[in-house]
């Protein structure tokens, strides 16, 4: 396999999140397996690998280890998982946020230097994305720390958090449910949620 399309096994991404966890524990770790585990059902319909679907759900936040940090949590996740040798976890960790693929789209607060901020921007900007950026971004958005959440919900609770949610943002993030619907010839909800719907979590 070539290096840079290696990703750790299932069992490294649980050890290295649950030592991120130690660092800074949180809710973000259940929404971080919430999302995993809703990657894994989504992407395996969609016919994504369904190991890197999980993976790469269960680690897109692992930038968190570093505090109660925002944007910053994108760049830290970015970085750290370059320098394990898994880069396509670290696109992961930069593309999530952005179904919008441009950092102004960012609700957060910008905690980073400038130079660490136009290094993000450039790298985003050169990314073309794949079906694998697209479902992080779904399952990001779909799951909270107690289950999977209707989309608008999800919305709504970012709103609430940092009072941003643009127009053009929001349907982009949209756009991704019936993308997937359609991917998968199913309900995105249901998918996730193993055939129960969305109301039971």
């Amino acid at each position: 396999m070539n290096t840079d399309e290696k990703i750790p096994s299932r069992e490294e991404a649980e050890a290295i999140l649950a030592a991120a966890l130690k660092e800074n524990p949180g809710k973000w770790g259940a929404h971080s397996r919430n999302a995993a585990v809703s990657a894994e059902a989504i992407g395996s319909a969609a016919g994504l690998d369904p190991d890197r679907c999980f993976v790469s759900g269960l680690l897109h936040d692992i930038g968190r280890f570093k505090g109660e940090v925002q944007l910053a949590h994108i760049y830290h996740g970015w970085k750290y998982m370059n320098e394990c040798g898994y880069p396509l976890i670290g696109r992961i960790c930069l593309t999530h946020s952005f179904a919008l693929q441009k950092l102004s789209a960012y609700g957060g607060e910008f905690d980073l230097p400038a130079e660490q901020i136009e290094e993000m921007r450039t790298a985003l900007e050169s990314i073309v994305y794949d079906d694998y950026d697209r479902l992080i971004q779904l399952c990001d958005n779909i799951s909270g720390a107690s289950g999977i959440m209707r989309l608008e919900d999800r919305i709504a609770d970012i709103y609430s958090r940092y009072h941003h949610f643009p127009e053009d943002k929001r349907n982009s993030t949209v756009a991704l449910v019936d993308y997937f619907n359609q991917k998968t010839g199913s309900d995105i909800y249901l998918l996730s949620c193993g055939g129960n719907t969305v109301d039971h979590y």
